[in-house]
């Protein structure tokens, strides 16, 4: 999906929707651990009940990882089952360099496919670039993150210009605002004004609405553009609104009530 798409997508579905597939098999329904494949299970039955209100998902690649070869089958089964009717997003914050960034890049664009990848930006051009060798797919440049941890670097810098300006400002020489996004946490919503002053075209990737405690009037106060250019993480609040065998319904529920939240500002 590129990005002329993408913002069909969002104008078509009047949300800015995205789920996070946070699928920690401790968390899910214990009935589902009878299954084949239980996060698989979980992930369709999620996607089933929410996909009419979102247009994304974005799977935390560390949640199959860490499960081995059944974990990246999950992973492969997930992203095929979502299709092209959404924007994928793979959260696998790679940051490597050279061929290592240029297989990274084939794991996901040409094995999964998906849409996106995040990427840390801190080893420079060379960990962000080979993403940008394939069409009408995105880098996810991490910018100014939601953790409590982000003020240890992200704010630091040179003269008046902290480091995630540095980050973004730097990115315009890579790519533009048909193949780069930002990662902007909602916690940080006072920075979204001056995000916007410098990248108004760019999409941002925003996570930590709802359990993190970020809203969505706070981030569209100063975050959306012309083409509502925002995509609105939520995980838990979601995925995890239930942990009985209902959880697909109560998954529904809470998507729609975050789409009919996002549908006012169209």
């Amino acid at each position: 999906m590129n990005y002329d798409q993408l913002v069909a997508t969002i104008q078509s579905k009047k949300n800015f929707l995205c789920v996070g597939l946070d699928s920690d098999i401790n968390k899910i329904p214990k009935h589902l651990l009878k299954t084949d494949d239980p996060v698989f299970e979980f992930n369709k039955q999620i996607i089933d009940a929410t996909r009419d209100y979102c247009v994304a998902y974005k799977p935390n690649t560390a949640f199959y990882e860490s499960m081995g070869a059944s974990g990246w089958s999950t992973l492969q089964k997930t992203v095929d089952y979502i299709g092209t009717s959404h924007f994928i997003i793979a959260d696998a914050k790679r940051g490597d360099i050279g061929n290592t960034a240029e297989q990274y890049a084939k794991a996901f664009f040409e094995n999964m496919p998906c849409d996106s990848v995040t990427i840390s930006p801190y080893m420079g051009s060379d960990a962000v670039t080979p993403f940008l060798k394939f069409d009408n797919k995105f880098a996810i440049v991490l910018a100014l993150t939601s953790n409590e941890g982000a003020k240890d670097f992200q704010y630091f810098g040179d003269g008046e210009m902290p480091l995630y300006e540095k980050v973004i400002r730097q990115s315009f020489n890579w790519g533009d605002e048909k193949n780069i996004m930002f990662v902007v946490g909602a916690t940080k919503a006072e920075a979204f004004k001056h995000i916007r002053e410098i990248a108004p075209k760019h999409f941002l990737l925003v996570p930590g609405v709802g359990t993190q405690g970020g809203t969505v009037a706070d981030v569209c106060k100063y975050g959306l553009n012309e083409n509502i250019g925002l995509l609105i993480n939520v995980s838990r609040q979601v995925i995890f609104a239930s942990d009985a065998e209902d959880f697909a319904d109560k998954a529904r529920l809470a998507a729609m009530q975050l789409a009919n939240e996002m549908s006012r500002y169209f």
